[in-house]
């Protein structure tokens, strides 16, 4: 078999300072965003949902898996067929 280094392929996995600026930015958001939605659920303690509430919610939430597995599955047979491009 052919060594990657001698066809230039980057295969070492070690990450460039690029990457690491990339890590620590997507580190921020996320801790950004968990800090939001405890900071949201905190502050609607006191309100309720009706039960046509939590049922479009867990539609919506099935629909979302739904259309997520369909695309998925179309992605791999696509792939498999060679219909890639």
């Amino acid at each position: 078999m052919e060594d990657p280094k001698k066809r230039g392929d980057e295969t070492s996995g070690s990450l460039g300072v690029a990457g690491w600026i990339a890590l620590v930015v997507l580190a921020g958001f996320l801790a950004g965003a968990i800090a939001y939605a405890v900071h949201t659920w905190n502050e609607l303690a006191g309100v309720s949902i009706p039960a046509m509430g939590w049922v479009f919610m867990v539609l919506g939430a099935v629909f979302t898996l739904i259309v997520g597995g369909g695309l998925m599955a179309l992605l791999f047979y696509s792939s498999r067929k060679g219909r890639d491009f």
